[in-house]
């Protein structure tokens, strides 16, 4: 199975602060006469989320795309999520700054792999992370993020056969959080989040044992750490597992003064503005999405300016993605 090879990441020096300005300036001008809505990922530096018209995870920003009414979209996140918003959207041009962009949980699983597992367990429903290709989409019959993951589970009877992809963890989180034992779950990975391991965030920890701890379910370290809170090793009321959306509704409502993030450290950006008042804190500094960082304000400023790199999908396989992603959309958290 090809992966899609890790970018190399160099980090640039930052830029002048009136060099940011000005093209911070040049995007909202290009945008507004393209009339384009850009919609903007949690993880990303804070260059991109101050021009961006919306900020969100994978289903608020599904969501924000199915409600657009704008001929532009442009997607400032990996090359799953901008296929998520063409599928919503087949009439309505979509670009990427950065069609490279992409993700190494998506590149987890083929279509060819799924029809064969699929084959091996006749009649199980199919639940898809969006973390997935168009392709994948159209042979699943859920699509969900860690947002609603939860809830569509449980939507599903309890006599069915499910078989979730592509994320182990976040699949094996839920089989035990809901007690789904008829729930079998591919063994794929996000590689920023399988690093985040148990060990790291204990050191983390030691210096701040008041803070509270909020694990994304994509980690690789969330099956030990609702196992310790489970049987009392772990305090169940300062440990929780959140989507990002999640841990930003947390951050503003925890009495905790510190808190420590168990995700891609882009968020904490979000969190900080949030929550002012709190003390935000990477649970892992080296917890960064390197294809997330590929999508920059110049390749923003440039995509607006020349409507390219524009993403199509063909047409029968975004019919058939479109049933499970507007089942996503229709059961919420």
């Amino acid at each position: 199975m090809a992966l899609t090879p890790l970018p190399v990441l160099t980090k640039p020096a930052p830029a002048p602060a009136a060099d940011m300005a000005t093209l911070q300036e040049d995007v909202r001008q290009l945008a507004r006469e393209r009339q384009a809505v850009i919609l903007s990922h949690n993880y990303h530096a804070p260059a991109l989320p101050h021009v961006a018209h919306y900020v969100g995870d994978p289903l608020g920003l599904a969501i924000e795309a199915s409600r657009t009414d704008a001929p532009v979209i442009v997607m400032c996140g990996v090359f799953f999520m901008a296929e998520t918003a063409k599928i919503l959207n087949p009439q309505r041009m979509v670009l990427i700054p950065d069609e490279t962009a992409g993700c190494s949980l998506a590149d987890s699983i083929t279509v060819e792999q799924l029809r064969t597992w699929k084959a091996q367990q006749p009649g199980a429903v199919v639940v898809s992370y969006v973390n997935t290709t168009a392709a994948i989409k159209a042979e699943s019959d859920y699509c969900v993020t860690s947002g609603n993951a939860e809830a569509v589970i449980r939507a599903i009877p309890a006599d069915r056969t499910i078989l979730f992809l592509p994320d182990m963890f976040l699949g094996t989180w839920l089989k035990q959080a809901l007690g789904r034992a008829n729930m079998e779950v591919w063994l794929g990975e996000c590689h920023v989040h399988a690093a985040i391991r148990p060990a790291e965030i204990q050191a983390r920890q030691a210096p701040y044992p008041d803070a509270e701890l909020l694990i994304h379910p994509e980690c690789g370290c969330t099956s030990r750490f609702v196992w310790a809170r489970g049987t009392g090793s772990l305090p169940a009321t300062t440990t929780h597992v959140l989507s990002t959306e999640g841990m930003v509704k947390r951050a503003r409502s925890s009495p905790a003064s510190t808190l420590l993030v168990a995700t891609e450290t882009g968020l904490l950006h979000r969190l900080r503005k949030e929550a002012p008042d709190k003390m935000l804190l990477a649970a892992d500094e080296g917890a960064v999405c390197r294809y997330m960082k590929q999508i920059t304000l110049p390749k923003l400023r440039n995509t607006l300016r020349d409507l390219h790199p524009e993403v199509e999908v063909e047409p029968q396989i975004a019919a058939q993605a479109r049933r499970a992603i507007e089942r996503m959309l229709a059961i919420r958290p």
